[in-house]
């Protein structure tokens, strides 16, 4: 444990957990401010946030219990509204009320109308409803992975980990639906990771020269083996149950199982668990990532075709990238994607039919295990910074009684961790990573400070065509074109994952511990950048975030509203806390 100036104080008080229609009012309101809102139409004073609605003739208004720098206030209680031009009384009203007045103040500003939003708005509710309904029923001991004393949960760090990954109750803070679904809510239920789902794959034998394969290493696809025994003459293909359902009844595939070239072996043995990605499972040992046919926030989830290639492709061409920020950054890793199997039914064209070849689809992720040091506890990111007390790992469990200093202290070392490998990938290597909340699992060790952090999920990874050309140039087009970006693209992915989605939010989490050091911290951002910028060369993106540039955010209600696929969202551009005096 470090030494400290400041002795520890005691824990404060937790912030209670929202009722669901506060967490979905906020969630708007939030997306509102980031998007839709110019800079003379918010004003804050007295510990309320007043947002006009220029459209509108109308002030929106919200109790704000922290301030922020980068505009992520924390809000508290319902919201209010004042309409007309001569004012008038204020009303509080519901999120229904304020998802109304979004669609008209977007409406009128775009020129465009989205008759789903509502309703998307509606059913993001209703999940986040029957979660915070199952916690508050449930009510589970809190597993927390540090006492106050400081000394380490011992037991059950795998169980820590993936509770940590189910804890997301209310999803993306700048999202306006993060937790809207295409599927029927009832059957959905029994694969949602905020219900807290367990349950056994389908389990399929296919006859030998029906599956389709690719592996960037011997035995990349052994954990798909290990679900079961396959008769002599196959092998196995797990299934989600929920894609099963969806395409059980395919006239390929029912001719297969007719004929016997596939055969439906029944539920796996053990349960999986759902991760936070949905359709992402963790089997005990290793994660499997499958099509799922739905679409959640912004896209359909499923892995096409060139996906499945591509992620075993990225796992051969970053071996030596990996290598180098292995020995460069050894507290961090990367999850490798080693092997791909689908059903290869021939179609009427004799060629796979495309909806069995994606909709099987499933990839293999390496787990946790070789990566993870002795007796730390691996969360995910997510989790850590929640501002509310959902699940185990939140930072502010990790730091309880800490003081100031020693929470600066953590904070040091978390940006020490993550921030230089992602930086150096792209600048050094070309590599774009996505190093979003829910794409990083952080390892703590028993005193609760980060020893560790590991990135995840290949398919949001992207080589930039200036340093890759040769190798993106012996692909397939259909593969090469989706893992490829600009630099400027590749740049704003970086920028916001690593800074807006990640660094701000959690760096907001530790805020809330000690109000009054939020700039403080940004320093320490700013601290860590400059070390970065001075080993890479001092590249000009990076001198331009130290001279205050703005940040690029996704426009999540943007693309929503606009009903656009998520690899085409747009930015919006947020004043920086990074210049030296924010």
């Amino acid at each position: 444990m470090p030494s400290t100036t400041t002795p520890r104080t005691p824990v404060r008080a937790r912030t209670r957990p929202p009722t669901a229609d506060e967490a979905v009012g906020h969630t708007i309101l939030n997306c509102l401010l980031r998007e839709a809102t110019a800079a003379e139409d918010r004003t804050l004073a007295d510990g309320r946030l007043l947002v006009r609605l220029p459209h509108q003739e109308s002030v929106l208004s919200v109790g704000v219990r922290r301030p922020s720098l980068l505009g992520s206030h924390r809000f508290t209680g319902p919201v209010s509204l004042r309409g007309g031009p001569a004012g008038g009384a204020w009303e509080t009203i519901g999120w229904q009320r304020l998802a109304e007045l979004v669609h008209t103040e977007l409406t009128l500003r775009t020129g465009t109308d989205n008759d789903e939003f509502l309703g998307q708005v509606a059913a993001s509710h209703r999940v986040v409803a029957g979660a915070l309904a199952r916690r508050a029923a449930a009510a589970p001991p809190s597993r927390s992975v540090r006492r106050p004393s400081g000394k380490h949960r011992h037991g059950e760090p795998l169980d820590t980990y993936l509770a940590s990954e189910q804890s997301l109750l209310l999803g993306h803070r700048f999202h306006p639906t993060p937790k809207a679904h295409g599927a029927d809510p009832d059957a959905w239920t029994a694969y949602a990771p905020e219900q807290g789902a367990r349950f056994p794959l389908r389990l399929l034998a296919v006859r030998d020269g029906l599956l389709a394969e690719e592996a960037a290493e011997p035995g990349g696809a052994a954990p798909l083996d290990r679900a079961g025994t396959a008769p002599s003459g196959y092998r196995l293909l797990p299934a989600h149950p929920w894609q099963y359902r969806l395409l059980g009844g395919h006239p390929v595939l029912r001719a297969a199982l007719a004929r016997g070239d596939v055969l439906d072996l029944g539920p796996a043995g053990g349960q999986v668990v759902p991760t936070a990605s949905v359709r992402t499972v963790h089997d005990g040992h290793t994660f499997l990532k499958f099509s799922l046919d739905v679409r959640i926030t912004n896209c359909l989830r499923k892995n096409a075709s060139y996906e499945l290639t591509g992620a075993v492709v990225l796992t051969r061409l970053l071996r030596p990238v990996l290598a180098d920020l292995a020995v460069r950054h050894p507290g961090a890793a990367v999850l490798r994607e080693p092997a791909y199997r689908s059903l290869a039914l021939p179609g009427a064209d004799g060629r796979p039919d495309r909806a069995l070849l994606e909709g099987f689809g499933v990839i293999v992720r390496e787990g946790l295990a070789r990566h993870t040091p002795e007796g730390s506890t691996p969360l995910l990111a997510a989790a850590v910074a929640d501002e509310y007390p959902l699940g185990p790992g939140r930072v502010s469990d990790l730091l309880a009684g800490a003081g100031p200093d020693e929470a600066a202290e953590w904070w040091r070392r978390y940006t020490a961790l993550l921030v230089p490998p992602v930086l150096t990938a792209y600048f050094r290597h070309g590599v774009v990573l996505e190093p979003h909340l829910q794409n990083v699992v952080v390892c703590v060790g028993g005193d609760g400070f980060p020893e560790r952090v590991l990135f995840r999920d290949l398919e949001g990874t992207k080589l930039l065509a200036s340093h890759h050309a040769h190798a993106l140039s012996t692909l397939p087009r259909e593969v090469a074109g989706p893992l490829t970006y600009d630099r400027d693209r590749g740049w704003d992915r970086v920028a916001y994952c690593l800074f807006v989605n990640h660094v701000a939010e959690l760096l907001a989490a530790v805020a809330d511990l000690h109000p009054g050091t939020e700039a403080a911290l940004w320093r320490q951002v700013r601290a860590t950048l400059e070390e970065c910028a001075d080993s890479l060369g001092r590249p000009r993106q990076l001198r331009d975030l130290l001279a205050g540039a703005p940040l690029p955010a996704k426009a999540n209600l943007l693309t929503r509203w606009s009903r656009s696929a998520d690899r085409d969202a747009g930015y919006v551009r947020l004043r920086s806390p990074l210049a030296a005096h924010p």
